[in-house]
């Protein structure tokens, strides 16, 4: 039903792919026009021209494997990847 579209960004003018998964969702919410911009500038749009918030990696206190967080680590807390987090959480 739904075809992968080739669109050019209204602020950068480069090709981007509004896929048929996108198209799909797009008629799903009842949304009837095309996006205008790339994934990239409507990212930076919705940021308002913020710079991205920039990630720290540190060590999961559970699993040992690489934790991302938004803020500087400090050595005496104990910090967690999404899916420790997440379990913790929900626990």
């Amino acid at each position: 039903m739904y075809e992968d579209k080739t669109l050019v960004c209204k602020d950068c003018g480069e090709e981007f792919t509004f896929t048929a998964g996108e198209q799909e969702f797009y008629a799903e919410k009842g949304l009837t026009n095309e996006p205008l911009r790339c994934k990239d500038c409507r990212q930076k749009r919705k940021n308002g021209g913020r710079p991205a918030r920039e990630l720290f990696t540190t060590v999961c206190a559970d699993c040992g494997g690489e934790a991302q967080i938004p803020f500087k680590p400090m050595e005496d807390k104990s910090y967690y990847c999404s899916s420790c987090f997440a379990a913790r959480k929900d626990a």
